[in-house]
């Protein structure tokens, strides 16, 4: 299959440029993963759609304060540099050990291997300081950071929230808690998984009160989020390796409804890539490691029977895995089926969009 194969045309003015007024006032399409009937509703009808014994898996990954803004060293008076103060953009995708991080980097051809990063706060106190140690294609960068117990805590001082590069406004204070979900726990993302947003304490509680049981996995958004695909074809795409966790207490709980025969409902493409992958390679038991799976149509699903996520961007990799989720047969042209009607019935597309939920 190509890439091509997964276009579709989208009005900008559908591109969600906030958040709901209200978390949780999303509307949501509802899509029969058999027939690919479609039906509107919303998600705060989610639980009517859920029963007692359903499990529902979320991720809990955390969104850090990911893009910074930095000058080079030595450069910020001189009149040559990109800007009057020489700033450069650094988005942090991933952290890949004490210290060190993968990082898009722009104007990255002013930012070669060798080169020290200053990020300084309002006042131009430089607050944190990294080196540029390898340099990859499309602006990426392995930065290493000096070390500082108090790391995580700078970057919240100074760092903004890394809203998607088609939302076309600078990062506000609201975003640090709605670009969040409400049961973020463990830093690491460098973007929500955004089908949680959705979710209200409210809503958690009457699952659970319908007797729907609740677990989590982590696993961390990192830069394939970011990457545009650059292959023709399907057989070609690679994805970034993203970090994921597995617990004990979720490893128990998807063995025992996979025995019994429930239904798990996965919240978010991240949630069913962490499951699908611990499936392919044998191991629901606690751990932690990387994935890089692609799930495209063929793909047997081995442990999610229910998809909740938003609307997600033409000819990308998650299109891909709402088409796989819809059939191996007719999962494409199903899920560009239920996309066309979202597009006529003026549904809001993408990170602080509505969703989608497919069982």
């Amino acid at each position: 299959m190509l890439v091509s194969d997964f276009d579709f045309e989208l009005p900008e003015e559908l591109i969600a440029q906030q958040p709901p007024t209200v978390r949780g006032s999303s509307r949501m399409l509802r899509v029969d993963r058999a027939t690919g009937a479609v039906a509107d509703d919303h998600f705060r009808n989610l639980p009517e759609h859920l029963r007692a014994g359903d499990l529902l898996v979320l991720n809990d990954s955390r969104v850090l304060p990911a893009r910074l803004y930095a000058v080079r060293a030595g450069l910020t008076t001189q009149a040559s540099s990109p800007s009057p103060s020489g700033k450069i953009e650094v988005l942090l995708t991933q952290q890949l050990s004490a210290g060190e991080w993968s990082a898009l980097v722009r104007p990255g051809r002013k930012v070669p291997v060798g080169e020290t990063l200053l990020f300084p706060d309002d006042t131009g106190a430089t607050v944190l300081t990294s080196e540029v140690i390898r340099a990859g294609e499309f602006g990426e960068r392995t930065l290493r950071f000096a070390a500082d117990p108090l790391f995580l805590q700078k970057l919240d001082r100074i760092g903004h929230m890394p809203l998607p590069p088609y939302i076309h406004r600078d990062d506000s204070q609201d975003d640090k808690a709605r670009y969040q979900t409400v049961y973020a726990a463990t830093p690491g993302s460098a973007a929500a998984p955004t089908a949680g947003l959705h979710f209200t304490s409210e809503i958690l509680a009457e699952l659970h009160a319908r007797g729907v049981q609740v677990e989590r996995v982590t696993l961390h958004v990192g830069l394939g989020t970011f990457q545009p695909v650059r292959v023709e074809r399907l057989e070609d795409i690679r994805l970034h390796t993203e970090h994921y966790t597995l617990s004990a207490e979720t490893a128990a709980a998807v063995n025992a409804a996979l025995k019994e025969g429930r239904r798990i409902i996965a919240a978010g493409t991240t949630t069913t890539r962490t499951l699908e992958h611990c499936a392919a390679i044998e191991r629901l038991e606690a751990h932690s490691g990387s994935t890089n799976i692609f799930i495209q149509p063929g793909h047997r699903f081995r442990v999610v029977s229910g998809l909740l996520t938003n609307f997600h961007l033409p000819q990308s990799t998650l299109l891909m895995l709402v088409s796989a989720f819809l059939g191996s047969e007719h999962g494409r042209e199903r899920a560009l089926a239920a996309y066309g009607h979202a597009i006529r019935e003026r549904y809001h597309f993408f990170s602080y969009g509505d969703c989608m939920f497919m069982a």
